[in-house]
C-alpha cells in the first residue's frame, strides 16, 4: 500500500510501520486525534495504515507524520530519482524543487544543481514518475528518471526478509535450550542431552541475545507505549519472557559455588517465546499480504505499453506518455491501453474484467472502450479520453483501496477491548501470581512465576485487531473481483440489513434504449419492402423511437432507400415519401386526419400498449399497411435478479416517471409487484424517505443523473455503473456490470463477510476468555501458551482469506 498518498486537499493516508497489535493502531489513532485541525483519523492495523482528515491551514503532512514518530512509530517512505538538464544556476534548482514540492503526495523535493539530479520523496501512488517528468518540463526544463526506488509495498518485503533473519537466528539459539527443557520430563527422559546443554552459564549465553538483541524490539515497543500512557502487545511480551529470564539469571548466579546443573532454569521459556512470537508474525505478514491480492490483481490488468499514432507512424510508448486525444492502435490479443472511444475498426472486446461477464462485446466506431479490457479478434483504432489515474481501472484500485483501508462500525467492539484489555491482562497475570504464591502452593516463587508468565504471553490482542480489518480487505477485494465496488467498510456492513431495494425503470431494469419488438404487416405487402420504406422515413428523424425502428431493420439485414420528401407532424408521427410511395407512421390521430381506416387493428395496437411498448400505424398511398410498436425491453437478467431479491426476503420496489399502464407492464414482465409510477426526478428522494419512514432499510439503485438525490438519501444508494459519474459518486456502490443480479450478489458478500466478522471476533474473544484461565490454573506451560497466542493471528487472517474464494 501506499507511504502517504495524499487524497486530496486534507485528507492523506499514511502508511504506519512498527504497530504490533491493535492498541497500537488505537493510540496512534488517539494520538493523530488530538491534534489540532484533525477532524478524523482511522488507523487500520492490517492494513498498516492511517486516513487522516485534516485542515491543511493548521497542520500539514510533516507534522502528521512527526506525531506517528513522536508516539514511537514509522511512516513508509518511496524515493524517486530524476536526472534534471537544462538547469544554469541554482534559482533554476530551487524553481524545480518548488515545483515538485506542490504536486500532491510529495513530501519533500530536494534538487541538487551540481550534480544535476532530484531526489523525491513521495507515495507510490501520488504523482506518478511521469507527472513529476511532466511537471519539471512545464518549468521548462528536461528530467528523466534515474531509477524508481521502493516500489508499493516493499517496505513490507523488507520487512518480512528482517523478520525471517531474526527467526533463523532466534530459532538456531533457542534450539539447545528446547532439547534441554524436552529432556526435563519424566516420559522423555529417553532423550539424550549433551552436559553443555545443562550448564546454566551455556544457557545464559544463549538466551541473551535472544533476549536482548532479536527482542529488544519488544522492550522499545513496550518503552513507547508505556510513555504514551498505554499498553501493547510488546508489554506483555516484554514483562513475560524478562520475568522468566531474570529468574534465571538469579538462580544461575545463586547458583556459584554449588551445583552447575539447574534443572529449573527458565531461560527456554524466555528464548523459545520470542522465537515463537517470531514465527507468528511472519505468518501473520505473509497472510495479510495475500488478503490485499485483490488490489495487486488489479494493478497487474494494466497495459504496460500503448502503440500510439504520432506524425503519421505508430510509436511504442509507456502507457504513462499516452495523452488525452492521441489515437492509439490496438491488435487482437492486446489489451486496450486507456479509456476512449472506437474511431476506426470493428472488434469483440472481453470486458470479464470490469464488469465479470465472460461474453465480448461488440465494439465499433463511436463506441466506448475501457483501459484493461482485452480486444480479441480485430484491429481498433482508439481516441483516448481518459489517461493515468482518470481511467475507469485507476478510480476502481481507489475505490477499493480506499474501501479497505475503512473502517466497518463493528470494529469499534475490537477497538475498546483492544484499549483496556494489556492493563486488565498485567492486572489478571499479577493476581494469579500471588494466589499461587501465597495460598494455592505457598512459597513456590518459580510456580507461581511460570502461572503468570503464561497468562501473559498466551493473551493476544492482534487476533481481536485483526478480525475487522482482514475480512473487510478480503470481502471488498472479492467484491471488486465481481463487478461489485463498495466505496468503504461501512457500506459493506450495512448491505446486508436492506430490506426494501427500489428500483429505477429506465436504465436499471430496462435496457435503457428502445428496440423494434414487434412488426405486422397486412397481407398484401411485402414486409422486407416495406421494412425498407419504413426505416428510410424514419431515418429523417432524430426522435429515440425512430432511431430504434431504423435499428431494427438494419439488424434485419434489410437495405434503406432514398426519401424523395420528409416531413414530421410533432406529437403525431411523421409524412414521407419513398420510391414514390406516401407513408404515415405514427398515432391513431394522425391516421384519422389522413382519412386511413385502422378500426380492425386498433384490438391489436390496444394490446401491444397494455404490455408498456409503443405502438405506431403505418399507412402507404392512403391505406392501412402495418403496425409497428418499439419499448424499452427489461434486460434479460431483471426477472431473475428479482426472483433472487424475492427469495432473500427482499421487498423490491419499482420507481418512474413512465405513465401508470407502461410502468405496471414492466414491472409485471420483472416479476416485481410494487410500482411508483409517474414520481418526477425531484420527487425520488422523498419517496425513498416515506419508505424509510416506515422504519424499513433501503437500498435505492439508479443510473441516471436524476437518481443522484436519491442515492445518496438511501441506506444503501447503488449506482449501476453502466450509468453516469454523477449516479456512481452519489453511491455508496458501485454495480460494475449493470446487471441486476449484482445486487443480490452484493447483499450475499455483505452477509458472507459479515459472518466472517464475528466469526473472528468470536474466536478472538473466546481464546481470550477461556485460554487465560487456562494459564492461571496452570495447565499451561509458558512456551506452549505463547505458541498458541502466536497462531491465534494467524487463523484470524487465514479465516478471513478465506472471503476471496466466496462462492455467491
Amino acid at each position: 500500500m501506499k507511504a502517504a498518498e495524499q487524497i486530496n486537499d486534507g485528507q492523506t493516508v499514511l502508511q504506519i510501520t512498527g504497530m504490533t497489535c491493535a492498541a497500537c493502531a488505537n493510540r496512534i489513532e488517539k494520538g493523530l486525534s488530538k491534534l489540532d485541525g484533525v477532524s478524523q483519523a482511522s488507523v487500520n492495523f492490517a492494513l498498516e495504515q492511517a486516513s487522516v482528515s485534516y485542515d491543511p491551514a493548521k497542520v500539514d503532512l510533516e507534522q502528521l507524520e512527526r506525531k506517528i514518530q513522536d508516539l514511537g512509530y514509522g511512516t513508509a517512505k518511496r524515493t524517486v530519482d530524476l536526472d534534471i538538464s537544462g538547469m544554469t544556476c541554482a534559482a533554476c534548482a530551487a524553481r524545480i524543487e518548488k515545483g515538485l514540492g506542490k504536486l500532491p503526495g510529495v513530501q519533500r523535493a530536494t534538487v541538487n544543481f551540481a550534480l544535476e539530479s532530484a531526489r523525491v520523496e513521495t507515495a507510490p501512488n501520488g504523482p506518478t514518475v511521469q507527472e513529476m517528468v511532466r511537471k519539471v518540463e512545464q518549468l521548462g526544463y528536461k528530467a528523466k528518471p534515474k531509477e524508481e526506488a521502493r516500489d508499493a509495498g516493499e517496505h513490507r518485503l523488507q520487512a518480512i526478509r528482517k523478520q525471517k533473519r531474526k527467526l533463523a537466528v532466534s530459532a538456531i539459539l533457542s534450539l539447545p535450550l528446547l532439547w534441554a527443557m524436552v529432556g526435563h520430563f519424566s516420559f522423555t527422559s529417553w532423550i539424550w542431552v549433551p552436559e553443555l546443554f545443562m550448564n546454566p552459564w551455556f544457557q545464559l549465553a544463549l538466551a541473551t541475545p535472544v533476549q536482548f538483541v532479536i527482542g529488544w524490539h519488544f522492550y522499545t515497543g513496550a518503552y513507547k507505549a508505556l510513555r504514551n500512557g498505554s499498553a501493547n502487545m510488546d508489554v506483555l511480551v516484554a514483562l513475560g519472557t524478562s520475568a522468566a529470564y531474570f529468574y534465571s539469571l538469579y538462580l544461575t548466579i545463586d547458583s556459584i559455588g554449588g551445583h552447575m546443573h539447574q534443572v529449573d532454569m527458565y531461560y527456554e521459556t524466555s528464548s523459545v517465546l520470542i522465537t515463537l512470537i517470531l514465527l507468528g508474525k511472519l505468518f501473520e505478514a505473509l497472510a495479510k499480504g495475500r488478503s490485499s491480492e485483490a488490489i495487486k490483481t488489479l494493478m497487474g490488468l494494466q497495459a504496460k505499453t500503448a502503440l500510439v499514432l504520432r506524425g503519421g507512424e505508430e510509436i511504442s510508448v509507456p502507457v504513462e506518455e499516452v495523452a488525452v486525444g492521441d489515437v492509439v492502435i490496438v491488435k487482437p490479443g492486446e489489451k486496450v491501453p486507456v479509456d476512449g472511444e472506437v474511431v476506426e475498426g470493428v472488434s469483440a472486446v472481453d470486458e470479464s474484467m470490469l464488469t465479470g461477464e465472460s461474453i465480448p462485446v461488440e465494439k465499433r466506431a463511436g463506441d466506448v472502450v475501457i483501459g484493461a479490457t482485452l480486444n480479441k479478434n480485430g484491429v481498433l483504432r482508439v481516441r483516448a479520453t481518459k489517461v493515468g489515474r482518470e481511467t475507469a481501472l485507476s478510480q476502481i484500485i481507489k475505490v477499493v483501496e480506499e474501501a479497505q483501508g475503512s473502517k466497518a462500525p463493528i470494529q469499534r467492539i475490537a477497538d475498546v477491548i483492544s484499549g483496556i484489555f494489556v492493563p486488565i491482562v498485567v492486572g489478571i497475570a499479577v493476581v494469579t501470581f500471588l494466589i499461587w504464591y501465597l495460598g494455592v502452593d505457598a512459597g513456590n516463587f518459580a510456580g507461581a512465576l511460570e502461572k503468570a508468565i503464561a497468562v501473559l504471553v498466551i493473551a493476544c490482542p492482534c487476533a481481536l485487531g485483526l478480525a475487522t480489518p482482514t475480512s473487510i480487505m478480503a470481502g471488498s477485494g472479492r467484491s471488486a473481483e465481481l463487478g461489485i465496488l463498495f466505496k468503504g467498510g461501512e457500506h459493506l456492513e450495512s448491505t446486508h440489513r436492506i430490506e426494501t431495494v427500489v428500483l429505477d425503470k429506465t436504465g436499471t431494469v430496462t435496457k435503457g434504449k428502445p428496440e423494434l419488438t414487434d412488426f405486422s404487416a397486412g397481407p398484401e405487402w411485402d414486409e422486407n419492402e416495406l421494412l425498407g420504406w419504413i426505416g428510410a422515413a424514419e431515418r429523417n428523424s432524430e426522435h429515440p423511437l425512430a432511431e430504434a425502428i431504423v435499428a431494427g431493420v438494419l439488424s434485419r439485414g434489410i437495405a434503406l432507400p432514398a426519401t424523395e420528401s420528409f416531413e414530421a407532424v410533432p406529437g403525431y408521427g411523421i409524412r414521407a415519401v419513398v420510391q414514390g410511395r406516401e407513408l404515415l407512421v405514427g398515432t391513431r390521430k394522425l391516421m384519422a386526419q389522413a382519412g386511413v381506416d385502422v378500426d380492425a387493428v386498433l384490438p391489436e395496437m390496444n394490446r401491444l400498449e397494455e404490455q408498456g411498448k409503443t405502438a405506431m400505424l403505418v399507412a402507404v398511398d392512403g391505406r392501412y399497411a402495418a403496425l409497428v410498436a418499439v419499448a424499452d425491453t427489461i434486460k434479460e437478467t431483471s426477472a431473475q435478479a428479482v426472483a433472487r431479491l424475492k427469495e432473500m426476503g427482499i421487498e423490491v420496489v419499482m420507481m418512474t416517471g413512465d405513465n401508470e399502464r407502461t410502468a405496471k407492464a414492466i414491472a409485471r414482465t420483472a416479476g416485481i409487484d410494487r410500482v411508483l409510477a409517474e414520481v418526477l426526478p425531484e420527487g425520488k428522494a422523498a419517496e425513498v424517505k416515506k419508505l424509510q419512514a416506515g422504519g424499513r432499510k433501503v437500498a435505492m439503485v439508479g443510473d441516471g443523473i436524476n437518481d443522484a438525490p436519491a442515492l445518496a438519501t438511501a441506506d444503501i444508494g447503488m449506482a449501476v455503473g453502466t450509468g453516469t459519474d454523477v449516479a456512481m459518486e452519489a453511491a455508496d456502490v458501485t454495480l460494475m456490470r449493470g446487471d441486476l443480479n449484482a445486487i443480490p450478489d452484493a447483499m450475499r458478500m455483505s452477509r458472507k463477510t459479515m459472518a466472517n466478522i464475528k466469526q473472528n471476533l468470536f474466536w478472538a474473544l473466546a481464546y481470550n476468555v477461556i485460554g487465560i484461565p487456562i494459564a492461571a490454573l496452570g495447565f499451561l506451560a509458558p512456551w506452549l501458551a505463547g505458541a498458541a497466542m502466536a497462531l491465534s493471528s494467524v487463523s484470524v487472517v487465514l479465516n478471513a482469506l478465506r472471503l476471496q474464494r466466496a462462492k455467491i
